[in-house]
C-alpha cells in the first residue's frame, strides 16, 4: 500500500472520529463512557493508592477485557469495586466501541458511494 493510501485512510479515520464526537446521537454514550472511566480512575487512585495514569490504564484494560495482569486490586474494597465496575462498565465500553465501529462503517460506505 502506498504512503498516499495510508495517509488517506488515516485521514478518513480521524474525520470519522471527529464526526462521531460531533454527532448528537452519540453524545450521551460518550459522556457516560467518560464518566465510567473517570469514576473508576478516581476510585482506584484513592482506594489502591495508584498513580492517576496507572488507575486510568487499569480501567481501560479492564473494561476492554484486555487485562494484562500487571495491575490488580490488593484491598478488599478494591476487589469488591472491581467486581461491580466490570459488571457495569463492560457493557458501557462495548456499546461505545460498537457505536464507534458502526459509525465508522457507515461513514466509510457513504464516502465510497460518493465516488
Amino acid at each position: 500500500m502506498s504512503q498516499l493510501n495510508r495517509f488517506l485512510e488515516h485521514t478518513i479515520f480521524f474525520k470519522t472520529i471527529l464526526s462521531f464526537l460531533k454527532d448528537r446521537e452519540y453524545r450521551g454514550l460518550i459522556y457516560i463512557t467518560l464518566f465510567v472511566l473517570v469514576a473508576g480512575t478516581i476510585v482506584y487512585h484513592y482506594m489502591e493508592g495508584w498513580r492517576w495514569i496507572d488507575a486510568l490504564y487499569f480501567c481501560v484494560i479492564t473494561l476492554t477485557t484486555v487485562g494484562y495482569g500487571d495491575f490488580s486490586p490488593q484491598t478488599d474494597g478494591g476487589k469488591l469495586f472491581t467486581i461491580f465496575y466490570i459488571i457495569v462498565g463492560i457493557g458501557i465500553i462495548l456499546s461505545f466501541i460498537d457505536a464507534l465501529y458502526t459509525h465508522f462503517n457507515r461513514h466509510t460506505l457513504e464516502r465510497r458511494n460518493k465516488r
